[in-house]
């Protein structure tokens, strides 16, 4: 069974429904015959490749908040993601498009190494407050990942996997989905959002018994 996971790598709940889809599977019986594989979503497609404003600063004015506002709000899914295992310090990170995380992405699952490369990005910005426009974050984390240097080099010099990017887009629309975190099982169930684990559970076991 294939589990298709569209997320945004500066997505918090996307980071929390990860973990969540996690327990689950680790209490699934057949969880070694489940393929999961994430795809690209953007949040964000204007924000610029090099981030000059903090996300704290861009959600602000998003919401029309002020910083101790958002601060607030964002403190709320910050909780969350504790009850998760999660520490988020993002808030200060600056704010910049993902399309060539998202690309990277794309290579490492060509290489068998997608889930190791999309922890070590979702750590980066997460955890560290780390810039995802910047070059040398994304570096470091393909080589905790184990991708291959050159092809690393090679994806961030070019516009190599942008189509599949798009491509991962136009689908996640095509679902009628509006947002992320958007899982879909086995091509025929959707959930949408950062469900509590047990509903995760219910939807692998049902998925796991109708198919044909």
């Amino acid at each position: 069974m294939r589990i298709e996971i569209w997320a945004d790598v500066v997505c918090p709940w996307c980071y929390i429904g990860k973990r969540r889809l996690e327990k689950a599977l680790a209490s699934f019986d057949h969880r070694d015959e489940v393929e999961v594989v994430y795809r690209s979503y953007e949040l964000d497609p204007f924000a610029p490749e090099v981030g000059t404003e903090t996300t704290v600063q861009v959600l602000g004015r998003k919401l029309g908040a002020d910083e101790a506002g958002t601060r607030a709000m964002m403190a709320q899914a910050d909780e969350v993601a504790a009850t998760e295992g999660l520490h988020f310090a993002h808030a200060d990170a600056l704010h910049a498009r993902t399309l060539t995380a998202h690309r990277l992405l794309h290579l490492a699952r060509s290489e068998g190494r997608q889930q190791a490369l999309l922890e070590e990005i979702l750590a980066a910005y997460f955890t560290r407050g780390e810039s995802l426009g910047d070059h040398d974050v994304l570096r470091r984390a393909a080589a905790a990942a184990g991708l291959d240097a050159g092809r690393v080099e090679e994806v961030l010099g070019s516009d190599e996997f942008r189509d599949e990017v798009m491509a991962d887009v136009a689908q996640a629309r095509a679902y009628g989905s509006s947002g992320v975190p958007f899982f879909v099982l086995d091509g025929r169930f959707g959930i949408s959002g950062a469900q509590p684990t047990e509903l995760f559970e219910q939807a692998l076991a049902q998925a796991w018994d109708s198919q044909a």
